[in-house]
């Protein structure tokens, strides 16, 4: 399994970013793929999550009606399209994958980010007026 994230850079407070992730390597597609961030000094924390298989999204409090995932089947593409940012969305996001994923999505985003089972390289996104 690969995952290749993009699309991370320097926003202001209100603005929008979307970070893209090429997925490849599944064979099946009970597989789920998400995206956790990295804030300075803090843990590694589930930001959103989605199940190929059961086509269900997760969304963590913090980013919940700001942020969005879609994808492109027929490309391997998931999007995070994230509004309104603000500061402290500021860090590095991973594009991550379960698989097999769990069967309730949240599962996904809510674990011990050790329990992952792929991840790709980070994009640093910098919220900073």
């Amino acid at each position: 399994v690969q995952l290749q994230a993009s699309g991370g850079g320097l926003a202001q407070p209100g603005d929008s970013l979307r970070l893209s992730c090429a997925a490849s390597g599944f064979t099946e597609d009970d597989y789920s793929l998400g995206w956790f961030r990295q804030a300075p000094g803090k843990e590694r924390e589930g930001v959103a999550c989605l199940s190929h298989e059961f086509n269900t999204t997760y969304y963590a409090d913090s980013v919940k009606g700001r942020f969005t995932l879609s994808r492109d089947n027929a490309k391997n593409m998931l999007y995070l399209q994230m509004n309104n940012l603000k500061p402290e969305d500021t860090g590095v996001y991973f594009c991550t994958s379960d698989w097999p994923g769990p069967r309730t999505i949240a599962t996904m985003c809510t674990q011990n980010p050790g329990q992952v089972d792929y991840w790709g390289q980070g994009t640093l996104v910098t919220v900073s007026s």
